[in-house]
């Protein structure tokens, strides 16, 4: 990596690496690590990550994930390779490497070369030794031979005799047959024909020697070609020449194979059908240029005698869209060192490539000579062309003009100064517009005319309450209280049409008064039908308005009584002081499995506020219930590890028992909208959860203690806060342990009931310390004691 010129790579080779990074897990970073590890210098790695932040910026990403990474390719029309990780980190870096222009067409599965042996026999075919050769005579006499060229290069002619075939082509040697079958008796020709074709074809054997991947000697179909050769050889290696590639037969080279006829030109005039022992030797290249930079092939290039810098350009395919075509660098080897030449494009074809010269294709430069720029309001905006005289009225007109919100007071040139800083230029667009004043636009001249709507806050109205569709609303002039409520929807059922209150804001508040005014308030009267000229209350920026409900407006509240009633479902609340006890009777009283101390009472949390949710903001009621929702179900499940545990911050503790005896006192709570009673079966078992050794269910009995059915469960874990355990009832109330001296009091288990063993707290710094520091405390307070009794003495 260290010979490796960030500045030369093109945006593939970029966009590859990371594409080849991303197969193998490696971040953006990591890639930039594998490369100084690889030797890349210290600047050549900061301008790698300058090139790949630059990539990722240009597709809109900015993390080096997988899906960033397509999306890089997809955005540069670069097509990833396969994902095979296999060796990915090893050769990572082999896409900034300069490639052999050819060698992976031998590298390619899919281009193997391979004949097609069910093509017709080819009339130039030799026959050879142990070719099957299928001999059809048709017309008036019908025969079929499938014969076999003996190792003499003869047939043997059911009937005809011997006939040697060897090394002649399959037309020759259909001539001879037809000749043979003629002198004996054979109508050929007068009713009667003669069709020769290959059955099985042989096998030949060729040597493949020189600078290949695999040389040695290969058996080959005998209708391979010098390319299904190479192919099976691995093609020539990293020394091996494409151009001059020479085929062997009988001790003379019979042909010269260049490689890029095939790719520049489609052409295989010099790939010829291999013969049995023909030679196919691939000698090491001669010259080699690098061509790099802003051409669409950038690699290695092989070069004949007489061959010019234009050959290499057609072989690359030519100039990418970016290239600055009017020179080439060439760094050249000069005896003991390299020296900087550049080709101009009107010697390209007369540049003879020479050993070892890299040839650097630039970019042009990203900068316009003639460009000026137009923003804000006109109908037009964007870049034109800065033509000879073009003034600021000029560019206005060519954009089309002004719009109807341009703000026509000032507006502004960005002009560049001879050192690149930037000047402000201002106008009064009244007087560019009326020819007063006139300002000659230079280069990059950027103009900017702004809206008169970028230049304040955007006018809103605001509508709460009962509405339809309350929130915030674009303003009009003009616009009356009615036109916000058709806005909204209407009025939402129940609302009150009178006493609407506008809330406007104030500009002359006293700040050194504590009553000072903060909003001016106007309360205005609505007809029904929102009747135009009714109100007639004309709205400005930033009005809130605000609609409530009729006073006497109640909507239905739905309860819902479950379990061992007589008739469970839901009840709608007839009356403001319905209790529960009215409930139950409602519903028919209790069954005679219904166990009454386990009834309990879900209460959402706007109830347990004691607020009316049909007189509620709702959404703001709601995002608070959910982000305090939320906290609760993160502060539970970090002090537990039992997933089946219930949140139970919805439930209120109630003695339905006692309730059902003193029906009506303060015991007795009133219903509210959404509320459940539950009311279950006699239980039997006790649930065991937290930090026990085996949570489970405990078959109830009156004679066990807390400890008891804690021992049922496993016992307590090691770090099981036994301080801290505490019985959730069935009623939803809950009793936790108490503390007497050094003795835990636990509470009284019942039926139904869940026994929770908190996690003990992790400790804080060294346990020794700690121990140390007790034991420190108590000394002390002992030697205060005795010194207190000394003195008491």
């Amino acid at each position: 990596m260290s010979s490796v010129n960030v500045d030369d790579l093109s945006d593939q080779q970029v966009i590859q690496l990371m594409q080849q990074g991303q197969n193998a897990g490696l971040s953006d970073a990591e890639i930039i690590q594998q490369a100084q590890a690889k030797g890349m210098s210290a600047d050549q790695v900061q301008k790698l990550q300058t090139r790949i932040k630059y990539l990722r910026s240009k597709s809109g990403t900015s993390t080096s994930s997988a899906a960033d990474t397509n999306t890089v390719g997809r955005r540069l029309n670069y097509t990833p390779a396969s994902t095979d990780t296999s060796n990915i980190v090893n050769n990572l870096f082999d896409s900034l490497n300069p490639k052999v222009f050819g060698a992976d067409i031998f590298k390619n599965k899919n281009s193997s070369f391979e004949p097609n042996l069910k093509l017709a026999t080819p009339l130039n075919y030799i026959v050879g030794p142990n070719d099957e050769l299928d001999i059809n005579v048709y017309g008036n006499s019908l025969i079929n031979w499938k014969l076999t060229v003996s190792p003499d290069g003869n047939i043997n002619i059911p009937g005809i005799g011997v006939l040697n075939v060897s090394g002649k082509t399959i037309e020759q040697a259909t001539a001879q047959i037809k000749s043979k079958l003629a002198a004996n008796n054979y109508a050929i020709g007068h009713g009667t024909n003669v069709n020769v074709t290959l059955g099985n074809i042989r096998s030949i054997q060729v040597i493949i020697i020189g600078q290949v991947v695999k040389p040695g000697t290969y058996t080959l179909p005998s209708l391979a070609t010098v390319f299904n050769a190479l192919y099976v050889a691995g093609g020539p290696n990293y020394n091996g020449s494409l151009r001059q590639i020479e085929v062997i037969r009988n001790n003379r080279i019979i042909k010269h194979l260049d490689v890029y006829d095939f790719l520049v030109k489609g052409d295989q005039k010099d790939n010829i059908t291999l013969q049995d022992q023909d030679i196919v030797r691939v000698p090491t290249y001669r010259t080699r240029v690098e061509l790099a930079g802003q051409v669409k092939i950038p690699a290695l290039f092989e070069v004949l005698p007489g061959e010019t810098l234009q050959n290499i350009l057609t072989y690359a395919g030519g100039f990418t869209d970016s290239a600055y075509t009017a020179r080439i660098k060439v760094s050249q080897i000069n005896d003991q060192q390299r020296k900087i030449t550049d080709v101009l494009e009107a010697d390209y074809n007369d540049y003879i490539p020479l050993r070892g010269d890299k040839f650097t294709v630039g970019s042009i430069i990203n900068r316009y000579e003639n460009r000026v720029t137009i923003t804000g309001a006109v109908f037009k905006p964007g870049e034109y062309e800065l033509q000879k005289g073009l003034t600021l009225y000029q560019l206005i007109a060519n954009a089309a003009g002004l719009k109807e919100d341009a703000f026509t007071e000032r507006g502004t040139i960005t002009r560049l100064n001879p050192d690149n800083t930037t000047a402000i230029i201002s106008f009064n667009l009244k007087d560019v517009e009326n020819k007063v004043v006139d300002v000659p636009l230079q280069r990059e001249d950027v103009v900017s005319i702004s809206s008169i709507f970028d230049l304040r806050d955007k006018y809103t109205v605001t509508i709460n309450g009962e509405v339809r569709k309350p929130g915030k609303f674009a303003f009009g002039d003009n616009m009356k209280v009615e036109d916000l409520i058709l806005k909204a929807g209407g009025f939402a059922e129940g609302a009150s049409t009178k006493r609407i209150e506008v809330a406007r804001r104030v500009s002359d508040s006293n700040p050194e008064s504590k009553s000072s005014t903060v909003a001016q308030v106007f309360s205005v009267d609505v007809d029904n039908q929102i009747t135009p000229g009714t109100a007639n209350f004309v709205l400005q920026p930033f009005d809130i308005v605000s609609v409530y409900s009729l006073p006497g407006y109640e909507k239905q509240k739905v309860v819902k009584v479950e379990g061992e009633v007589l008739y469970p479902g839901s009840y709608t609340i007839k009356n403001k002081n319905e209790k529960i006890s009215d409930l139950v009777k409602r519903a028919g009283g209790l069954t005679v499995f219904a166990d009454v101390e386990g009834g309990s009472l879900k209460r959402n949390n706007i109830a347990i506020l004691g607020l009316d949710k049909s007189k509620t903001d709702s959404t703001a009621l709601a995002l608070e219930q959910t982000t305090k929702s939320n906290r609760l179900k993160q502060a539970y499940k970090d002090s537990t590890s039992n997933d089946d545990q219930q949140q139970r911050n919805d439930f209120v503790g109630i003695d339905l028992k006692n309730i059902l005896k003193k029906p009506g006192t303060k015991i007795d709570l009133l219903l509210e909208d959404g509320d459940e009673l539950r009311i279950p079966k006699e239980q039997q078992i006790v649930r065991v959860n937290g930090q026990v050794l085996y949570p489970s269910a405990v078959v109830y009995d009156n004679s066990k203690s807390f400890n008891d059915f804690v021992s049922n469960a496993g016992g307590y874990a090691p770090r099981a806060l036994k301080s801290g355990a505490y019985v959730v009832y069935p009623n939803g109330t809950v009793k936790g342990t108490r503390k007497f001296l050094f003795f835990n009091i636990h509470p009284g288990v019942k039926p139904g009931s869940q026994i929770y063993v908190p996690l003990k707290p992790a400790p804080v710094g060294n346990s020794l310390q700690t121990i140390l520091g007790l034991t420190t405390g108590l000394a002390s307070i002992g030697a205060i004691i005795l010194g207190i009794l000394s003195l008491n003495r």
